[in-house]
């Protein structure tokens, strides 16, 4: 039987620990949930049901803590398995999930794959990995930001949506000021100031949320040593 879910990340789990028969009931139990841009996937503090993957779009995982403030914990691209951080260690998320692009989620009954890991040790053992490689991937973005200051820090976002989300030096910005400030842990008239050195000194062209990465070198240079 010829599995009917696309190619991605998710069917390579199962077929490393399925066999065909098997993996044609899993992927014949997902559904698929589009969400506009601004919607949430998830929210904080409601009941885990679901084990979501993002199959297309971009989101932004964050937090509100108990003063109202909003911390951007990271972004979703595709493939990444955006529920994957409370799913297991809480009955209820520790953070919400907003679509920053019209996206397409995956979902599957958490009940369903629970039963899957009791019974296949392997599978298991590869959810464990890509967890850990998820919580590891957080951690050290986040150490790495506080280890620069607001230049390297603007320039770390800049050339993120460049390499990792859109693969090109021109781009709309999926994110506002205020979101990068809630990312990299800065005020908004800090990100709104360097952005205007990086627009002033040639390194960026920004309008509005259309950006163009014009002296590359440069602001890896900022990301870098800044």
């Amino acid at each position: 039987m010829i599995c009917s879910c696309e190619s991605c990340e998710l069917k390579s789990v199962f077929f490393a620990s399925l066999d065909p028969k098997d993996l044609e009931k899993y992927c014949s139990l997902r559904h698929e949930r589009s969400v506009n841009a601004g919607d949430s996937l998830v929210k904080q503090g409601e009941k885990i049901k679901d084990f979501i993957y993002l199959k297309e779009g971009l989101v932004k995982l964050y937090r509100t803590t108990d003063q109202s403030q909003t911390q951007i914990i990271s972004f979703g691209k595709p493939l990444d398995f955006v529920s994957l951080l409370s799913v297991f260690s809480d009955e209820h998320y520790n953070y919400s999930v907003t679509a920053l692009e019209d996206s397409v989620a995956c979902v599957f009954d958490l009940n369903e794959l629970k039963m899957l890991i009791q019974s296949n040790g392997d599978f298991a053992l590869h959810l464990i990995q890509t967890q850990n490689h998820a919580s590891d991937r957080i951690i050290i973005n986040s150490l790495d930001l506080l280890q620069k200051r607001l230049y390297g820090r603007v320039a770390t976002v800049l050339l993120y949506f460049a390499n990792e989300i859109y693969k090109t030096d021109e781009y709309e910005l999926p994110v506002s000021r205020k979101e990068i400030a809630q990312y990299i842990g800065m005020s908004i008239e800090n990100v709104i100031r360097a952005i205007s050195a990086f627009r002033k000194d040639k390194i960026i062209k920004a309008y509005g949320k259309n950006l163009s990465i014009i002296d590359r070198s440069r602001l890896e240079k900022m990301r870098d040593f800044s």
